[in-house]
C-alpha cells in the first residue's frame, strides 16, 4: 500500500510499505483522511521517541475494513473517526477498536477534521478546567485545531468573558470570527490584559508565558498546561503561594489518557461529535494536501500558518 515515510534525515517519502493487520482489539481502516496536528511537528523534531524509518500520522477517517479478535464484526464497512498513536499517513491503518468512533451520517471529511482536538478542547474545557456558569477563560493558541473548538465549548459550558492570544494578525483575525470577547497578541500578551484576572486559563505555550499565566489567576483559578510551544524549560511554582489562594496548576495528556483510560478519551470524543453534527460548534477546515506533500503542510503548521485544521486527502 501507498504510505508517508518519516525517514532518519527528518524527511518525508512517499512509499510501498506493508499493508498492517488488526490485532486483538484492534480494527484495520481504510484510510479516507488523516488529520494534521501538532503532534506530527514534535515527531518530526525529535520529541517523541521513536525509531525510525516509520509511518507517522496519529488520526484518520474511513472505513473499518477488517477486526481483530474481540471485536464485533458488524463494525466492518463502518464510518469512523480513529485516534491511533502512528500509521495513520497510508492508505490503511490500524487502531484500537475502543478509539475508532462511528460517526453516522457526518461526512468523512468533515470529521477527519475532529482527531485529537476535538476530546482535547472538550475535556480541557469540561473535565479538566470545569469551567462554570459566568467563568472568565483566556485561551492561548487561540486560532489553532485545540482553540477554535474550546472556544466554543467554554461558550456552551457559560462561560462569562472568553479572550484569546495568537501568534499574528492573520490569526487573530480569524480567532474574532470563532466567538472569543477580546484577542491579543503573543506578542503584547499580557501588557494589553493589565490586571485582568481570569478563573480558567489553557496554556499549550509554556516557558515565560506559563509564568505570567500563574500571575492572571483569579483565586481558586484552573490554570490547564497541555503543551510546551515555545519551550521545554520546566516551570518553577510554589504550591505555598498557589495553597494561600486556592489556585490550581493541573495538566492535560491526551496521548497518555488514550492508552490507560481509552474510554474516557472516547466518551469525549462522542460528545464532541454530538455537538458537531447537532450545528452546536462549527469546524474549520482550512487547508487539504495530498498524501506526497504532507511535509510542507506539517512545515506550515510549524510556522503558525495553519488556521483552525489542516488534513490530508488519502483515498
Amino acid at each position: 500500500m501507498k504510505a508517508v515515510v518519516l525517514d532518519v534525515d527528518d524527511r518525508y517519502r512517499l512509499a510501498e510499505v506493508d499493508e498492517p493487520t488488526p490485532g486483538p482489539g484492534e480494527v484495520a481502516i481504510r484510510v479516507a483522511y488523516a488529520g494534521i496536528q501538532w503532534g506530527d511537528v514534535l515527531l518530526r523534531d525529535g520529541h517523541f521517541p521513536s525509531a525510525r524509518p516509520l509511518v507517522p500520522g496519529f488520526e484518520v477517517s474511513g472505513h473499518v475494513e477488517a477486526v481483530g479478535e474481540g471485536v464485533e464484526t458488524f463494525r466492518v464497512g463502518e464510518p469512523v473517526i480513529a485516534l491511533t498513536t502512528a500509521g495513520a499517513y497510508a492508505e490503511v491503518v490500524v487502531a484500537p477498536a475502543a478509539l475508532a468512533l462511528s460517526i453516522g451520517d457526518l461526512s468523512l471529511r468533515t470529521a477527519a477534521g475532529l482527531g485529537w482536538a476535538a476530546p482535547t478542547a472538550y475535556d480541557l474545557i469540561n473535565t479538566v478546567g470545569r469551567v462554570r456558569s459566568g467563568d472568565d477563560v483566556l485561551i492561548h493558541a487561540a486560532a489553532g485545531g485545540v482553540g477554535s473548538l474550546a472556544v466554543q465549548f467554554a461558550r456552551l459550558a457559560g462561560a462569562g468573558r472568553v479572550v484569546g492570544v495568537v501568534g499574528s494578525a492573520d490569526r487573530a483575525a480569524y480567532a474574532a470570527r470563532l466567538g472569543y470577547d477580546q484577542i491579543h497578541s503573543r506578542a503584547e500578551f499580557p501588557t494589553t490584559l493589565a490586571d485582568g484576572h481570569f478563573d480558567v486559563i489553557l496554556d499549550p505555550v509554556g516557558g515565560r508565558t506559563r509564568e505570567t499565566n500563574l500571575s492572571h489567576l483569579a483565586p481558586h483559578g484552573r490554570l490547564v498546561v497541555y503543551g510546551n510551544i515555545s519551550s521545554y524549560e520546566p516551570t518553577l511554582v510554589s504550591t505555598n503561594d498557589l495553597l494561600a489562594e486556592g489556585k490550581s496548576l493541573i495538566t492535560y495528556n491526551s496521548s497518555l489518557l488514550g492508552q490507560t483510560h481509552p474510554e474516557r478519551l472516547a466518551n469525549s470524543a462522542r460528545r464532541a461529535l454530538e455537538l458537531l453534527a447537532g450545528g452546536r460548534v462549527r469546524l474549520d477546515i482550512t487547508a487539504e494536501y495530498d498524501l506526497a506533500d504532507l511535509g510542507a503542510g506539517v512545515a506550515k503548521l510549524a510556522g503558525g500558518e495553519i488556521l483552525g485544521k489542516a488534513i490530508v486527502r488519502v483515498g
